[in-house]
C-alpha cells in the first residue's frame, strides 16, 4: 500500500480545486489520517479471490489480539443474540457471514485507530449511533432494493463510516465536543458552525478517509455528500445518500428526538428511495420492527 502522503496526494489530484483546498487546509491544519490496519489489507486481498478459505481470514484476523478482542465484544450484543454464543473467529465468520464480519472489523479498526481519554462517554456513544444508524441503512436498503439497487452490507457499511470524521476532529481540536455540544442529547455538528469554529470538515475528513481505506468509490462520495444530497447526480451515490439520511430520521424516531435536517432534505429523499410522505408512517414502522426483532432474537 502506498505511504499516507502519497495516498493523500493521489486523491487530491482526483477531486476539484474547492475539495482539494480543504483537503489541504485540514491536513495542515494538524488532523491526522489513520492508516488502515495491515490486517485490513491482507483480508481485502483474500476477500477479492473467487472462492475465499474462512480458515485462512479467521487466522487473518486473530494475527490483531486487540481486533478480536473487540469484534467478539461487538457481535457479543443483542443484535447477534440469535447466533450466540461464540468459540471462534471462524464460528463469527460462518454465522455473521463473511462480508458483514469484514464491516464490522473496518468499523473496529477505525473506532481503535485514536484512543480518546478525554470525552470517553460522548466518543462510545458516538460509535453506538453509528453503529445503529448502520443497521436502519441496512435494513432500509433490503426493503428498497429494487428500487435502490444498494445492497445491505454496503448500506451498513455507509452508516457506520458515514460521519467517521467526527472522532478524528475530536481527536484534533480539544474543544470540539463542547463547541458541537456533543454531550447534549439531540445535539450534533452543523457544518456552518464547524466550518466558522475550526475551518473543518468532517465529510471531507470523512471523504478522505474512505479513500485512504479503500472503500468504494460511491461510497466515498455518499461519505462526502452524505449533508448534500442535492449535490450528487441521479447514481448510485445519491441513493446512498438517501438511504442513510432516512436511517438518520429513523434513529431519531426511535430515540424520540427531533431531526432538524429532515424537512429541507426529505423532498429529495424519498422520491429517490420510491416513497412519499403518505406511505412513509408505514414503512417506518416495518423498519422499527425488523429493528426491534433484531434486538429481541
Amino acid at each position: 500500500m502506498s505511504s499516507a502522503g502519497s495516498s493523500v496526494f493521489e486523491i487530491t489530484q482526483s477531486l476539484g480545486e474547492v475539495d482539494a483546498a480543504r483537503i489541504k487546509r485540514l491536513l495542515e491544519g494538524g488532523v491526522k489520517i489513520p492508516p488502515q490496519p495491515r490486517v485490513l489489507e491482507e483480508l481485502r486481498k483474500h476477500m477479492q479471490r473467487s472462492e475465499m478459505d474462512v480458515r485462512l481470514l479467521a487466522k487473518v484476523i486473530n494475527q490483531d489480539p486487540g481486533l478480536t478482542a473487540m469484534l467478539f465484544k461487538v457481535v457479543g450484543n443483542s443484535a447477534y443474540r440469535q447466533h450466540q454464543p461464540f468459540a471462534s473467529v471462524e464460528e463469527i465468520l460462518h454465522a455473521v457471514g463473511v462480508r458483514q464480519t469484514f464491516n464490522l472489523v473496518q468499523a473496529i479498526a477505525l473506532s481503535g485507530a485514536g484512543e480518546i481519554k478525554k470525552n470517553r462517554l460522548i466518543y462510545e456513544a458516538f460509535w453506538a449511533r453509528s453503529h445503529a444508524i448502520g443497521q436502519f441503512a441496512m435494513l432500509i436498503a433490503d426493503e428498497r432494493i429494487a428500487v435502490c439497487n444498494v445492497f445491505p452490507d454496503q448500506a451498513y457499511l455507509a452508516g457506520i463510516f458515514h460521519d467517521c470524521g467526527v472522532p478524528l476532529l475530536m481527536q484534533r481540536f480539544s474543544t470540539y465536543c463542547a463547541e458541537m455540544r456533543l454531550g447534549t442529547p439531540g445535539c450534533w455538528t452543523d457544518l456552518a458552525e464547524e466550518d466558522r469554529k475550526f475551518n473543518a470538515d468532517h465529510c471531507v475528513v470523512g471523504y478522505l478517509v474512505a479513500r485512504h481505506w479503500h472503500l468504494p468509490e460511491f461510497l466515498c462520495d455518499a461519505i462526502r455528500y452524505h449533508h448534500a444530497i442535492g449535490e450528487l447526480g441521479l447514481h448510485e451515490s445519491r441513493s446512498m445518500v438517501a438511504i442513510l439520511q432516512l436511517a438518520v430520521d429513523i434513529y431519531y424516531r426511535d430515540q424520540r428526538i427531533p431531526n432538524p435536517e429532515w424537512d429541507r432534505i426529505k423532498g429529495e429523499v424519498l422520491p429517490e428511495l420510491g416513497l412519499n410522505e403518505e406511505a412513509l408512517p408505514e414503512f417506518v414502522d416495518v423498519i422499527l420492527e425488523r429493528f426491534q426483532d433484531s434486538i429481541e432474537a
